[in-house]
Formats: C-alpha cells, structure tokens, sequence
C-alpha cells in the first residue's frame, strides 16, 4: 500500500473508532482505487460490509464515518455515493507536494522494506552439456526481474542457478569422451569439442546402441562418485565448456546469477535419506526408500510416494532438491526461498516441500514459493519450435531479435534521410531486440502461456518495450531541443499541476511504491509492466496536450519536472525489468 493510501486507511479506522468505538480499530476500511475517475482517486467501501453487524442501512453508517473523517490535508470533502461508496478526490496541492517531495529522490519516494530478509531466488537452471534453449527463457528472464526488485526493497538476495551438473548422464558422456578424444582426459587444455549439443547426441546414439558401451558408462558414472582423478577432470571440462556458452547468453541478457549445481549437493544426499529414516518418515517400496505423501495418489487411488533413494542406491532429482532446500535454510539462512520453473513441476516442488514439512525442516518463519509459468508457443497455438520441429536455441532466437530490430530501425533511418554511426545502430538495434524479447514475456501474467511473435513484440504501438523505450527517448529529446539539464533544474522550483493531464501524470507516478510492493508480495511481473504502458500513455498525452518548451515560467520549469521526473520513474522501472534505456532511437 503507498503512503497516501496508508494514510487514508489510517484515518478511516479512526474515524470507525471515533463513531463506532475502540473494537473497529482492526476493522478493514476496504479502501480501494477508484474505478472511474469521475468518482475520484479512491473509494471506501466499509459501509456496506458493516451493514448487517450495525443493523444499520450502508448510506446512514457512510454518512456517520464521513462525519467524523478528517482528510482535509488530502483530500477534497468527500462523497457519498450509490447504497454507501465512500469516495475520495485528492486535492491538488497534495498531490503537487508528493511529487515535490520525491522530484530529486534517487528511490523516487519508494521505500525500504520494513524489515529487509534473506532471500533465494532459484532461476535459468540449465543443464550441462545441453544448450539453453526457448524453454529456458522464462525462468531466466522472470527470475532475474524478481531478484531485481526484491534487491531494490532492501533484501538481500542470493542468485542462485541450480544447473543440472550430476547424475546418470554424466557417464555416458564422459565415456564417450574417452573415446573420440582421450587426449582430454589428461591434457590440461580447454575442451573444444564443438558443438556440445551434437556431442551430447552422438554420445546418446552410441549409448543406445551398444550393451557394452552402456556397461563402460555405468562405470564411468561409479568412477565420478568416487573422485577417480581422469574421469573427474573430463566432468569438469564438459562443465566448463557448458558454462562458457551459458555465459554467452546472460550477458546478451544482462543476467547475474550465482552456479550451485547439483553436484554441490552430492554430499548431503546420505545425510538427508539417514535424518528422513530418523524421523520416520521412509517406507521401502520394490528396493526403493520412499516417503508417501498426502493428497498424491496414482490412477489406482494409492497413495503415491516420492523416491528418496532408487533400489540400485542412487539417490534423484527430489533427494538433491531436499539437500538444497535444507542447505539453503540452515547454512544460507534465507527466509523466503522462491523457485522459478515451468508450470509443469508444480506437484515436484508440492511433493517435496510435504517432506520438508513432515521431516520438521521449515521454521515457522521461512517461506517456500514455488513460481510457476506457462509455456513460450509459436503463432500456431503449439509449443514453440523451429520449422523443423527442433527446439529452439535461445541464442538463435535473441540473435534473430536483434537482427529484426536492426533491420526496422536501418528502414526508418533510410526513410528519415539521417545518418547514424555503424556503433549506434548497432547498440539502437541489440537494446530494442533483447529488449522485446523480455518484455513480451515479463508483461504477460506468468502463470499463463503465450504466442511468441517478433511482429508484436517488435512494434512501436501497443504494450511493447519499444513503445516504452520511445516514450523515455521523447523526454530525453526535450531535453537535447531545449538544450535542457534535468539533474540541474532550479531545485527550489515547484510542480505547479493545472491541466488534467498533467494531474493524471502526477497521480500515476505517485502509484509506483504500490505496484512494486505489490510484485514483492504476489511475484507478478507483469504488475510493473502494466503500470510502465500506462505511465507512457499518459506522458504521451500530457505532452501532446501540455507544450512545455513553448511555455514561459514557471509552467516551464514544472512541466520540465514532470519530464523528468517521468524518465527518471522509466528508466528505473525498466531497470527493474532487467531493460535497458537508449538515450535516442
């Protein structure tokens, strides 16, 4: 809630109090954006949902709350309207203070958490010697503007990628290694293999097709568990060689994320089965240790269990996962531990938080989220892929962006007659490409799937990232054309707000604390987006409808302030949204 609402609520609660008596004091005063702006800014509803307990009619208990309302500081007098809808109409001088208080402040007015945590966001999570691909993006991209705005709250935030680097696999391709290039098994040289993924797939071949290869493998995998020196460094180089690609595509991304893979879990495993025995909690079931869980049951109606150790002794994916949650609570003392993965491990994440639950590992004050989303589809409706039917690289797909981006922007350049340096139109075209393709994902609500399209995403209407980024370039361009320096405006000069439009602006920009509080609470991206498109609209307007260099001061100045306090507000949360701002396009 941002500090005008807050004070309102506030002031309603005792204006309950003050009529009702001490025991409204927790009662909600249900205060709410208005709908419609001709009802005002905000609107409280209490009346009606306190009929029945009053015995009294909405419009009479409304009248009693007003009567005893003070909001003269804020607020024009307020109405009464319909069975008992208290509307709320800020005044403008309020609303010119807020905006004066925040113009030359670096958070723009929003405040630290109360009481900042720990935090794990758990994002990207690719596996080694596979390259990322489209389904990687939404982890990638989400995860990031999470962590984003929980560090802009204050939080100490811990990026972790959870990159599959162990297991089964591991022997098969370090078996094959050993194979077509066994100099890498003792040379102490970068592997350069090539393609990795076509590696990845010669090596399944030869794994499919020969008992004794598959044998070799197994082995192979026995040697990694304990240490064996060559088998060891051939895992490292095929890691190593995976994270350099990784690297390629979160720095197209500007992603920052901290590798604890896997295999940093491999140690725990022993210990997490032997405290689960303790507790418990295992029952064996055909050779494997399961524990079994409430509210899961197979198409027979059993109870259906989640393996913690298979019958041959190896452990899986969930025993790894349970070593990380409790390594994550215990040694990184986090409080809110958040992971963000596909739609489709929802009951993963349900089945082994019951455990963790069950084991008694979940203090009262650590949070577990699960964040799901849904799938990147291609314009057909179907899970998106290359014509080919392959899954689509995403560096390919970023790359494309680009070049797509490029090739508009050297089409309008060509169509104005303006001439830009190779090094612009390369830094204009890489901004907008990269750019769309974040915020056509980040502004759909994740839990959704949606048509992925360079037409849309790439245009310059609509919600899109060059729609924002132009709206940014406009206030920078009033800024060049009235040789303007926003950072040194007259400090001592108001924001005088007279026109309607300059008032919708003023009102908008003081709702960004809100929307972000809000994202920090639901993990909904797409909250901030809406709010950026709808902070553009109404700039766009205010500035077709408000001249601001043509006019003389001190309406001069303010509007200037407006400007900037505008691209200041964009540029922040486009930041947040892991976008960068060109200064022109």
């Amino acid at each position: 809630m941002n500090a005008t609402q807050q004070k309102l609520k506030l002031k309603l609660q005792q204006a309950l109090v003050a009529r009702f008596g001490e025991e409204y004091i927790q009662v909600d005063p249900i205060l709410v954006a208005a709908s419609n702006p001709k009802f005002g800014d905000f609107q409280a509803n209490v009346a009606l949902s306190l009929s029945k307990k009053l015995g009294m009619q909405p419009r009479a208990i409304a009248t009693a709350i007003v009567e005893e309302l003070d909001v003269s500081d804020l607020c024009e007098v307020p109405e009464i309207a319909g069975p008992g809808f208290i509307n709320l109409k800020l005044q403008t001088s309020y609303l010119e203070s807020q905006l004066n208080a925040i113009k030359t402040d670096p958070r723009l007015g929003v405040p630290r958490a109360d009481q900042p945590e720990k935090q794990i966001v758990d994002f990207s999570s690719p596996n080694i010697a596979k390259e990322m691909h489209v389904g990687h993006l939404r982890s990638t991209i989400i995860g990031d503007c999470i962590a984003r705005i929980l560090e802009f709250r204050g939080h100490q935030v811990l990026r972790l990628n959870h990159v599959g680097d162990w297991g089964t696999q591991f022997g098969m391709l370090i078996a094959y290694l050993r194979e077509v290039y066994p100099q890498a098994l003792t040379t102490a040289n970068v592997l350069n293999i090539g393609d990795l993924v076509s590696f990845y797939r010669q090596a399944k071949q030869r794994f499919d097709a020969d008992t004794t290869f598959q044998e070799t493998a197994r082995q192979e995998v026995v040697r990694l568990q304990t240490g064996a020196e060559d088998t060891t460094h051939a895992w490292n180089l095929l890691c190593a060689q995976s994270r350099k690609e990784f690297q390629t595509i979160y720095d197209l991304l500007n992603i920052k994320i901290i590798e604890r893979g896997e295999s940093f879990y491999n140690p725990f495993l022993s210990k997490i089965v032997e405290d689960l025995e303790k507790a418990g909690l295992v029952e064996e079931n055909q050779g494997a240790k399961c524990v079994f869980l409430e509210g899961f049951t197979n198409r027979e109606g059993e109870a259906l269990p989640l393996i913690v150790q298979k019958s041959d002794g190896g452990y899986n994916y969930a025993t790894t996962d349970l070593a990380a949650l409790l390594y994550r609570i215990r040694e990184d003392q986090a409080k809110r531990i958040i992971y963000v993965t596909d739609a489709g491990q929802a009951n993963h994440f349900a089945q082994f938080f019951q455990v963790a639950q069950k084991a008694g590992w979940i203090p009262d004050d650590v949070e577990l989220v699960h964040i799901p989303f849904g799938l990147v589809l291609g314009e057909d409706g179907k899970k998106f892929k290359t014509r080919s039917g392959d899954t689509v690289r995403l560096k390919d797909l970023l790359d494309e962006a680009v070049l797509r981006a490029r090739a508009d922007l050297e089409a309008r350049l060509q169509q104005e007659g303006r001439q830009e340096t190779p090094e612009f139109i390369q830094n204009v075209a890489q901004t907008v490409g990269i750019s769309a393709v974040k915020y056509a994902d980040l502004s759909q609500n994740r839990t959704s799937s949606y048509v992925f399209s360079y037409d849309k995403m790439l245009s310059l209407k609509g919600n899109t990232a060059p729609y924002m980024l132009y709206a940014y370039v406009r206030t920078q361009g009033i800024s060049r054309e009235g040789k303007i320096d926003f950072e040194n405006l007259a400090p001592d000069a108001k924001i005088i707000l007279q026109e309607e439009t300059e008032l919708n602006l003023a009102k908008h920009l003081l709702q960004l604390d809100e929307i972000l509080y809000q994202v920090e609470q639901d993990l909904l991206p797409n909250r901030l987006c809406e709010y950026l498109y709808s902070l553009s609209e109404k700039f766009n307007k205010f500035y077709d409808r408000c001249p601001v260099l043509k006019t003389e001061d001190p309406i001069r100045t303010s509007r200037l302030m407006l400007c900037y306090v505008t691209a200041r507000t964009l540029r922040l949360g486009l930041d947040l949204l892991g976008i960068k701002v060109v200064e022109r396009i």
